[in-house]
């Protein structure tokens, strides 16, 4: 009798990976020796924490430094490293390591994992990615570490200064801080310029992507050579650092010397895309802020990152195609180049499919807990751009709102089209059209 073989598409396999990454995850995070106080956590607890940390969001119901033992912690940080490269890139990485010969089929489905628009030179890219991820978490540690040695000891400080690195370049958001206060996040450190720049630094390294680094590796500072998609990712980023930066300097940071509003105002234009520390308090915010910070969080990081979100590209395509429909130019362009109408396309499905997850979660969340809309859509824009702020509701929601926020933090980091895929069948060819005709829209 013949076993029946099944083969899953590259979609299909991303999103089994991460489910077996949370599952196991979740299982670990129950263990006595897993909290402090040696009860191990409640199942809805850890499928939370564990889904947070695989999708590298930050979001918590429990307070990561005071209520999860070390090895606990030492859980979390692993699943932040694997979701932050992608369960595929690190089996992948740990597979080529052990010397073993990746075949063309795992070739391919790094290629989807991350972005890459051939699946030709994969195996180059994956060891620049293992080489330049260690460099960068590495050096974020060695950094930090003289200011957390000097707060809690060598051995503490090194594990803290490790933790917060790796959490940092992978956009995870996770800290460990609740030793100054419980889900204090880095407001203890919201004047410190080592620490605002450091961690600043790791969280943009890590979210503008690793095709972007492998053009810097190979061009240095020819711009003109990279690919146009690193050209998009790296002007749309600096966009979208300097003016909410600036925004948030004259708008809500209005109190206080001018170097702690500068601080401030950098530190959240940085983190609020792709992190989710924060070094202020989002409560104060004024609606305006809030609604710009759901903006931001909806758009997240670039393609092929530690980050989720909509992605920056996606942005740069739907401002690229309606300046094209303002000039009634044809084709939308970006630096002399056509964009494919497939990508546009795509994008408008993906900002469509990001609107109605975080629209339906908020609306949902605020029915079932009478809590203000607006601090509900807070909270599903960060679950879904996998960002991880919160304006304090995160540990006071029931069980279903929970759901919600663990359904939207994976969809947001495995990708909404990814999901599509997944679900669909292969693309057939249809030689037939059905006949057109004009709708008016606008």
């Amino acid at each position: 009798m013949k076993l029946l073989k099944i083969k899953f598409s590259s979609s299909q396999i991303i999103i089994f990976s991460f489910i077996f990454l949370i599952m196991a995850g979740s299982l670990l995070l129950m263990l006595p020796f897993s909290t402090r106080d040696g009860k191990g956590a409640t199942f809805f607890n850890a499928l939370f924490t564990a889904t947070s940390a695989s999708c590298v969001t930050g979001l918590v119901v429990k307070d990561t430094g005071t209520y999860w033992s070390l090895f606990g912690q030492m859980i979390i940080l692993t699943m932040i490293q694997i979701g932050g490269l992608g369960v595929v890139t690190m089996a992948l990485a740990i597979s080529h390591a052990s010397g073993r010969r990746i075949g063309l089929r795992a070739r391919s489905v790094m290629q989807d994992a991350i972005s890459a628009p051939t699946v030709g030179g994969i195996i180059r890219m994956l060891k620049f990615i293992k080489r330049w991820t260690l460099v960068f978490e590495l050096g974020g540690m060695v950094l930090l570490s003289p200011v957390f040695i000097k707060k809690l000891g060598f051995f503490k400080g090194i594990w803290y200064s490790l933790f917060h690195s790796i959490s940092a370049f992978c956009n995870a958001g996770f800290d460990l801080m609740g030793i100054d206060g419980e889900f204090s996040s880095l407001t203890g450190f919201a004047t410190h310029p080592l620490v605002v720049l450091v961690v600043s630094a790791l969280i943009i390294i890590g979210g503008i992507g690793f095709l972007v680094w492998y053009d810097v590796k190979l061009h240095g500072l020819k711009l003109k050579k990279y690919r146009m998609q690193s050209k998009v990712v790296l002007y749309t980023s600096l966009v979208l650092l300097i003016i909410p930066a600036v925004t948030f300097f004259f708008m809500e940071f209005t109190d206080g010397p001018v170097s702690e509003r500068l601080s401030l105002a950098w530190f959240q234009s940085v983190t609020t895309r792709t992190a989710g520390f924060n070094t202020a308090d989002l409560t104060a915010l004024t609606e305006a802020g809030a609604a710009m910070m759901i903006v931001l969080m909806l758009v997240g990081g670039s393609p092929g990152s530690t980050a989720g979100g909509m992605k920056t590209t996606t942005f740069a395509v739907l401002i690229a195609n309606m300046k094209s429909v303002f000039l009634r130019r044809e084709d939308s362009q970006f630096f002399g180049r056509r964009i494919p109408k497939e990508s546009v396309r795509n994008a408008a499905t993906i900002l469509t499919l990001y609107f109605i997850l975080f629209l339906t979660g908020g609306a949902i969340i605020c029915r079932i807990e009478h809590i203000p809309l607006i601090t509900c859509l807070f909270e599903t824009a960060s679950a879904v751009g996998t960002v991880g702020l919160t304006m304090g509701i995160t540990t006071s929601l029931g069980t279903v709102s929970r759901l919600i926020l663990i359904l939207l933090m994976f969809l947001g980091r495995v990708g909404g089209l990814t999901i599509v895929f997944a679900a669909v069948s292969a693309r057939k060819d249809v030689f037939a059209k059905y006949p057109q005709d004009k709708i008016t829209v606008g």
